[in-house]
């Protein structure tokens, strides 16, 4: 596993982060790209955040530009951070995408090309080379083993949610692996909080379609600092939500789940699970050099990608400032 690092070895990449920390999505960047008056305006606010000029506002376009300027983040990353597996926890949620997508392609026929992002630990490409033949090998045992089985469960059963699920469940084991192997308490401490997140949305969405206890403990997920038990109680209505999430980060987030499972939007729900996280992570801010400082950078990083796809998809769609204001999440800048 290696030694233990201290923040002082992180004193560079720590400095460097404070200064890229001033490109970021700020609160009143957005404000701007809102009010502007053409979304072709509204993209050239992202010049001041680093951004080139997007060769054409089209969704796809955009989601190119932003995978690629993940890919650079990533890679400029790898070659200065200390500790790789603190990278690799951001990572993950790539491949594990693509192999949803390799999945369904095959079940339906389709190229997946399109949908496959390059920010994972695998290159796509070689990825799906390897998928086709089988031949996982050369990845992590977890993942390699959860694809061989969501593709024959896929293939026995015909029904692509319970592949999800299986590939799910890998996921956040993965990601909980490798934050214990980065040997970082507030990397832990992260994913634990996104798996009790994961789990808090499962609860309410399963309560809101009338799902039976059997299919929530089919999705949550194991390792959060919140017992199934509780969850599984309050997603059958035999237990407080708001009470089980009680002085955590995720109090308000549940005391508006208990309130959207007897109906209404889940929008405010869902962006204030988001909030908790950013919330947890804006800590890192506080912290003038240690590993926290990359965790907290690198969340923000995503989240702003979030909302630039946010805002000039709901520009291209017509919607008012307001509408999609209601959508954004909070900044870490």
């Amino acid at each position: 596993m290696g030694k233990k690092l201290k923040e002082y070895d992180y004193l560079y990449i720590s400095a460097r982060i404070h200064t890229m920390e001033n490109k970021l999505l700020t609160r009143e960047r957005m404000e701007r790209m809102l009010s502007a008056r053409s979304v072709e305006e509204a993209a050239k606010v992202l010049a001041e955040c680093g951004y080139g000029e997007f060769p054409s506002l089209t969704p796809t376009a955009i989601e190119h530009v932003l995978d690629q300027t993940r890919c650079a983040l990533f890679s400029e990353l790898y070659r200065d951070v200390p500790n790789p597996a603190i990278l690799d926890v951001f990572c993950i949620k790539y491949d594990y995408h693509n192999a949803k997508v390799l999945l369904k392609a095959e079940a339906t026929g389709q190229s997946p090309d399109k949908l496959l992002l390059d920010a994972g630990r695998y290159p796509a490409q070689r990825l799906k080379e390897d998928y086709l033949q089988m031949d996982l090998d050369r990845y992590s045992s977890i993942f390699s083993q959860a694809v061989e089985q969501a593709k024959d469960l896929l293939a026995s059963s015909g029904d692509p949610q319970a592949a999800d699920f299986l590939l799910d469940q890998a996921h956040f084991e993965e990601l909980l692996e490798t934050a214990k192997a980065a040997r970082s308490s507030f990397l832990q401490g992260y994913v634990r909080l996104l798996i009790d997140a994961t789990n808090l949305r499962s609860a309410v969405r399963a309560a809101r379609m009338g799902k039976g206890s059997d299919f929530l403990r089919r999705v949550l997920l194991p390792n959060g600092d919140i017992q199934i038990d509780g969850l599984l109680a309050a997603g059958s209505g035999g237990a407080d939500l708001a009470g089980i999430f009680a002085h955590t980060y995720l109090t308000a987030a549940a005391q508006e789940g208990a309130a959207v499972m007897r109906g209404g939007s889940l929008t405010g729900f869902e962006r204030l699970c988001d909030d908790a996280v950013m919330h947890y992570l804006a800590q890192a801010r506080r912290i003038p050099f240690g590993e926290q400082a990359v965790i907290g950078y690198l969340y923000a990083r995503e989240s702003e990608f979030t909302a630039i796809r946010t805002i000039l998809s709901g520009r291209m769609a017509g919607l008012d400032a307001d509408t999609i204001r209601e959508r954004l999440r909070e900044c870490y800048a």
